[in-house]
C-alpha cells in the first residue's frame, strides 16, 4: 500500500516541507509542498507544526493531513480508472499543486481543473469556432467572455484562491454575486450577463467530460435581473430636436447622428458608419454587425433633409463616447427638462485594496430627461413608437429582430400610456 511522509531538509530561518510518496518497489517520488516551517517547530513524530506564533500552524497542520489522504486517494483511483498512468515527481507535484490551488505547468490538467484556465481555452477556441448557424463567433461575444474571465479573476484576487471547475456550486454563485454587488458594485442585469457565461462554461466544461458540479442546472444558480427603466423620445421631442437651431457645429452634427438613430432603429455600430454607398433606389440597404442580418429601412423625411443640407452626405464621422456625450446637451437644448425615471451613470466612491476609488456605475432614479438620453434610445424609440400602428412583423424586418420575444424586449410604453390610448380609442367611438 502507498504510503506518504512529511520531513524538512533544512535547518534555517524557515524551512520547506517535504512529501515523500512511495510504494514498495514501484516508486519513491519526494516534491515540495511549497509550505514552510519556522526553525525548530517541526516534528517528525507528530508529521506536524508545534505550536509558533510565526504561522498558521493549525491550519497547516490540517492542510497537510489532507493532502496525505488527497494523494493516496488519487493513487488508488487511477490505479481503477487507468493502470497505464505513471506515478513520478510530475504526477505528484501536479497533485499538489491542484489541491493548494497553483497552476501546474501542465495547460491541459490546469484546463481541467481550474475555471480560469478553462475559461481561457474556452475564448481561444471561440475565435475559430462556428455557430449553430454557422457563422463565426462574434467579436462582441468574445469579449464579453473576456470580461467575465476579469471579474472572476477580479473575485479570486479577492478571496485569495483559484477556483476550481469542482468548486462551481451554490456557495461560489452566491459569494461571486454578492462581490459583483458590494464590492463591484454592479447592477442585477449586467451581473445576470456575467453568471450567464458562467452558465455557459460549465455546460461545456460538462461536455467535455471535466468534473464539476450540478448545481449550475439549478433554479437556485439564477441569473439576477431587475426591471429597468428605459426610456423612449415622443414624437413631439424628436420634432422639438429636429427643429432646435443648434451654434455649435458639433452639436448639430451630433443631433443629425440622432435623428438618424432615430428614424432607422439601426444600432449605433450600424447607423455611425453609414455612407452614400449604403442607399440604394431610395432605401438603406446594409448586413447589421452585431448579427449580420440584412435590413433595409426606406428614409424618412427627417433623414432626407439631413442628406439634403449635407449635399447627399451623411454626418461627420463621430465616436460612440462623444456622440453619447453630445445628445444629452442637444436634448437639454431642445427643452427635454421633464422630470423622468431611468438610470444614468454617476460617480462612485468605493474602496479598492484599501484605498479610496471614484468609479462609475449606473444609479436609478428621477432626473431631467435630457440627462437619461443616450445612442441606446434610438432604438427602444424607433420601435415603441411605430408598435400598433403598423405589424409588428414589418417593424422587426426593420430593426432586424428574428424573435418578437426580443423585439417586445424594446417595447417602452408604459401601462398609463396603454390606458390613454384606450381612453382615446372609446372617445372616437361615441364621437
Amino acid at each position: 500500500m502507498a504510503t506518504g511522509n512529511y520531513r524538512i531538509k533544512t535547518d534555517n530561518d524557515w524551512n520547506s516541507i517535504y512529501f515523500r510518496f512511495k510504494q514498495g518497489g514501484l516508486f519513491d517520488i519526494e516534491i515540495s509542498t511549497g509550505l514552510q516551517c519556522p526553525k525548530g517547530r517541526w516534528s517528525s513524530t507528530k508529521q506536524e507544526i508545534l505550536t509558533t506564533k510565526e504561522v498558521s500552524f493549525k491550519d497547516i497542520n490540517v492542510k497537510l493531513k489532507e493532502l496525505d489522504t488527497y494523494v493516496r486517494k488519487e493513487y488508488e483511483c487511477s490505479k481503477l480508472e487507468d493502470e497505464t498512468i505513471l506515478i513520478n515527481s510530475k504526477w505528484l507535484k501536479g497533485k499538489i499543486d491542484f489541491f493548494l490551488n497553483k497552476e501546474t505547468k501542465d495547460l491541459e490538467l490546469n484546463e481541467r481543473l481550474f475555471l480560469t484556465s478553462f475559461i481561457n481555452s474556452f475564448i481561444e477556441e471561440s475565435r475559430t469556432k462556428k455557430t449553430r448557424t454557422n457563422t463565426p463567433v462574434k467579436n462582441r461575444t468574445i469579449q464579453h467572455y473576456t470580461t467575465t474571465l476579469n471579474k472572476i479573476t477580479a473575485f479570486e484576487k479577492h478571496i485569495g484562491n483559484k477556483i476550481k471547475l469542482t468548486e462551481i456550486n451554490l456557495k461560489f454563485h452566491s459569494n461571486f454575486i454578492d462581490f459583483l454587488e458590494s464590492v463591484q458594485i454592479l447592477n442585477p442585469n449586467t451581473i445576470g450577463g456575467y453568471v450567464d457565461d458562467i452558465k455557459l462554461f460549465c455546460r461545456n466544461a460538462d461536455n467535455k467530460g471535466y468534473e464539476i458540479p450540478n448545481d449550475y442546472k439549478l433554479q437556485e444558480f439564477y441569473s439576477p435581473t431587475n426591471k429597468t427603466n428605459d426610456i423612449y423620445l415622443k414624437e413631439t421631442e424628436i420634432n422639438a430636436i429636429f427643429s432646435t437651431h443648434f451654434e455649435q457645429d458639433s452639436l448639430d452634427n451630433a443631433r443629425d447622428w440622432l435623428i438618424i438613430g432615430l428614424r432607422t432603429g439601426l444600432r449605433i455600430s450600424d447607423f455611425l458608419t453609414l455612407s452614400k454607398k449604403d442607399i440604394i433606389d431610395g432605401f438603406i440597404q446594409i448586413q447589421t454587425k452585431k448579427t449580420d442580418y440584412p435590413v433595409i429601412i426606406p428614409l424618412h423625411q427627417e433623414v432626407l433633409q439631413i442628406l439634403a443640407k449635407r449635399h447627399g452626405d451623411f454626418p461627420r464621422n463621430i465616436s460612440d463616447q462623444k456622440l453619447n456625450t453630445y445628445v444629452k446637451e442637444v436634448a437639454k437644448i431642445a427643452g427635454l427638462n421633464e422630470q423622468t425615471e431611468g438610470a444614468k451613470m454617476c460617480k462612485t466612491e468605493v474602496m479598492k485594496d484599501g484605498k479610496k476609488t471614484i468609479i462609475s456605475r449606473k444609479k436609478f432614479g428621477k432626473y431631467p430627461k435630457h440627462e437619461l438620453v443616450s445612442s441606446h434610445i434610438c432604438r427602444r424609440t424607433f420601435a415603441t413608437l411605430l408598435y400598433g400602428k403598423i405589424d409588428t412583423l414589418t417593424i422587426m424586418k426593420i430593426t432586424g429582430h428574428q424573435t418578437e420575444k426580443q423585439f417586445l424586449g424594446y417595447i417602452k410604453i408604459t401601462p398609463k400610456e396603454y390606458a390613454q390610448k384606450l381612453k382615446d380609442y372609446w372617445r372616437k367611438m361615441e364621437d
